[in-house]
């Protein structure tokens, strides 16, 4: 098993369409910027009510991301 350093951001996805969307949505962007993404732990779920119904996911992230020059 390899010996690897890892760093842990937060982040928040968001999606009209749900939980796994917001999700999806957290995780594309945080690959645009950050390298080496190896994991992700769901830390929170919300949502915004209008007029008795969910209009807005919003699903809170912690993102794990190796550090390069670590093996």
């Amino acid at each position: 098993m390899s010996n690897h350093t890892y760093r842990v951001t937060e982040i928040v996805g968001t999606s009209h369409d749900g939980v796994d969307q917001a999700i999806r949505n957290g995780i594309g962007r945080a690959a645009e910027t950050l390298r080496n993404l190896d994991w992700f732990e769901v830390t929170q779920v919300r949502g915004q009510i209008e007029e008795g119904e969910i209009k807005h996911w919003q699903v809170g992230l912690k993102v794990g991301f190796r550090l390069e020059g670590t093996e």
